[in-house]
């Protein structure tokens, strides 16, 4: 699947300056350096530069084919390099490729603060906007023009002089600080690791969790011994289990302190310095905070909206995490501890209670959830709703060993769908969390162009020859990333830009969060939850008590999300935020929430990814109760058809939401699918928060 409009200008032994002529397109991982991703991006710079001079150059009037279409067709050299390199950046980085990150984040940002505020280039797409009504443009064409359209004015692409120069300015510096921001939470998530070295501090930890420490000391060359990481497949599991009340507390504090801890790693002035010049961003482009510039395009449009969300979940989830407070300490005293509830004792007792109440043993559940298991059961789930095949190509090679590719595949055609790249087990050189990214989008401008996606999570490795063994919240992680995947592979649109996950940021999460339904289905759970030793399939009371646990602890869950959602828009709803002292005002709007003091934030300000590394969620980490408002409500609609596999029902799914891209309004796309808009009704059911 070679294309001539990727190559760069570069000598034929630098990767990108070359067609690749791999199967399907996979980036050749083995022949790629960083040295020539170094070298590739002045090229790739300068072809894009002279690809927006030749539309201003052109002597016709401005239309949609050598406007639009044609800026379009720009950048693809760039963007083929840009797929390897930040994707290498976050899944398999190392000093160099941090280096390139560093460097090229503000020449980037300059680079695209250039085009999208180019007087000429933004004439000629309003030009093509102003006449659209008469063009006979199709749904999707006008969708493209009017995102294309709308892209520049966010851009600052109507500001003049002094103040156009003031935001590339900010664009390139907020470039820079949240590159900052992300390598110094790796540098500490990395670097830190509590060594256990007697057994009998091992107290209470099940099997598959003393095996995943002492894989991860080995790691560390400290063979024998153990380490608690703060990779969340050790850090979650060591404070749920273990009997050392100091030592729970101590690895608590660490992983609560990322980017707190002072040198050069503190990301605190970091954040102060986005949130100001975030604010001053937005002013410039006419909005009164940072919140109003985001959410004015998105599905939520004001800050007030999303309050009134976030408020709403936020009552009833305090009064819910309270009553669970309240369980916790009355069992901590029937064995003799007295002292408060502290945040690092919350799992310890909460894993009690759920194995008193529910009789559900994490322990006992882990060995039906085997990796392997998951992944087909992920993948025979797309084959039910959407008619996908995979098929593992090993003799692909991806960027680490750990990865897996598979091709996907139509089963009724034999079409070939796209590459699936799965990257599952944690190492120092990943950062933490779990996500979808694409090494190539989409398209079907210029010939049909299909994409290749890869899902990166933080499993822990199991020993050499052992199963690799999930919680329950890291089959529902697996399921939640691998319906982004499916957003981007069964993406059928004809403009890249509006492929896959192009989204609104509080529509993206619905395909992700939706998926993670199916594999708490008996029908999911009977054929693949099978027992590590024996093969047995889980015993259906035990499906049946892992639904009704479904909503134990639902208020520390909401509660621990939604406080950091609204710290996020506070922050954001700052009109001028000088001096801000990000540990101050995120006490301060915690206490003016009612902040239980047994709890912590999911994600605190220092180390709160989503939001400071980067501009992805800024003001936006509500989106996923925002998506969890329409994900359960789709969900009915297979209930309410009887069959969770239901054709007619996934037949509009797939069309309307997971293969329609930006190509409409979120809205309507939501609409056409289910008839109607939801209501928060169905997510307080979900989350036993119905009164």
């Amino acid at each position: 699947m070679a294309d001539a409009s990727e190559v760069l200008n570069l000598p034929a032994d630098n990767p990108f300056g070359r067609a690749w002529e791999t199967p399907f397109g996979l980036p050749p991982f083995a022949q790629i350096t960083p040295e020539h991703i170094r070298e590739a991006y002045p090229a790739a710079l300068e072809k894009h530069r002279a690809e927006i001079e030749a539309i201003k150059a052109e002597t016709a009037a401005p239309d949609f084919a050598n406007t639009i279409e044609a800026l379009e067709r720009s950048a693809r050299g760039m963007s083929r390099l840009g797929g390897v390199f930040y994707n290498l950046a976050g899944a398999d980085t190392n000093e160099a490729l941090q280096a390139i990150e560093r460097e090229m984040s503000p020449v980037m940002s300059r680079h695209w603060s250039a085009i999208m505020m180019d007087h000429e280039l933004f004439a000629r797409v309003d030009a093509v906007f102003a006449q659209r009504e008469g063009l006979g443009l199709n749904e999707e064409q006008s969708r493209l023009l009017e995102r294309t359209h709308r892209g520049f004015i966010r851009s600052g692409a109507k500001l003049e002089g002094e103040a156009k120069a003031r935001l590339a300015a900010i664009n390139e510096r907020l470039a820079g600080l949240g590159t900052s921001f992300g390598q110094n939470l790796l540098k500490d998530e990395a670097s830190y690791a509590l060594i256990i070295e007697d057994e009998a501090d091992l107290d209470g930890l099940p099997s598959f969790v003393v095996a995943a420490m002492a894989r991860a000391a080995a790691d560390r060359g400290q063979d024998g011994k153990h380490a608690v990481t703060l990779s969340r497949s050790i850090i979650e599991p060591f404070l749920t289990f273990s009997t050392r009340r100091d030592l729970r507390e101590q690895a608590f504090t660490a992983w609560s302190k990322r980017g707190e801890n002072g040198g050069e790693t503190d990301n605190r002035a970091i954040v102060a310095e986005m949130v100001s010049l975030r604010a001053e961003k937005a002013k410039l482009l006419g909005f009164a905070t940072f919140a109003h510039f985001k959410l004015d395009d998105s599905m939520a449009k004001t800050p007030e909206n999303v309050r009134n969300l976030l408020e709403l979940v936020w009552k009833p989830a305090r009064a819910r995490a309270g009553q669970e407070a309240a369980d916790l300490a009355a069992l901590a005293q029937s064995e003799g501890e007295n002292a408060p509830i502290r945040p690092s004792d919350w799992r310890f007792y909460a894993e009690k209670v759920r194995q008193k109440t529910y009789a559900l043993d994490e322990a006992v559940l882990k060995p039906y959830l085997q990796l392997d298991r998951i992944i087909a059961a992920a993948f025979d789930t797309a084959g039910k709703l959407f008619g996908l095949s995979f098929a593992e190509r090993s003799e692909l090679k991806g960027y680490h060993p750990d990865v897996r590719v598979f091709e996907v595949i139509e089963t009724a055609s034999g079409r070939h769908i796209g590459l699936f790249l799965g990257d599952y087990f944690a190492r120092a050189s990943k950062r933490s969390g779990a996500w979808m990214s694409a090494y190539r989008g989409q398209r079907n401008f210029d010939g049909e162009v299909r994409p290749i996606i890869v899902n990166v999570c933080n499993f822990a490795k199991p020993a050499e020859g052992k199963p690799a063994l999930l919680s329950i919240d890291d089959a529902r992680t697996l399921f939640h990333e691998f319906g982004h995947a499916l957003h981007g592979l069964l993406s059928d649109v004809h403009y890249g830009s509006l492929a896959g996950t192009a989204v609104s940021r509080d529509f993206v999460e619905l395909p992700s969060q939706l998926y993670e339904h199916w594999f708490l289905t008996k029908e999911v759970m009977q054929r693949f939850c099978l027992h590590a030793e024996t093969a047995e399939p889980i015993p259906e009371a035990l499906i049946e008590k892992i639904k009704r646990a479904q909503t134990f602890n639902q208020g520390f869950a909401t509660v621990e999300y939604t406080s950091s959602a609204l710290v996020d828009l506070a922050f954001h709803s700052l009109e001028e935020p000088t001096e801000v002292d990000p540990l101050a005002f995120e006490a301060k709007e915690l206490a003016r929430i009612g902040m239980p003091a047994e709890i912590t934030m999911r994600h605190r300000t220092p180390h709160f990814s989503h939001v400071f590394s980067g501009d992805g969620y800024s003001a936006g980490y509500y989106s996923y109760l925002w998506s969890e408002v329409m994900d359960a409500d789709a969900f009915n609609a297979f209930i309410e058809a009887g069959d969770v596999f239901a054709a007619e029902v996934a037949g509009k799914l797939k069309r309307y939401i997971y293969s329609a891209g930006d190509t409409r309004d979120p809205a309507e796309a939501y609409t056409l699918f289910r008839g109607r808009l939801p209501t928060p009704d169905a997510l307080l059911e979900k989350r036993g928060l119905a009164a």
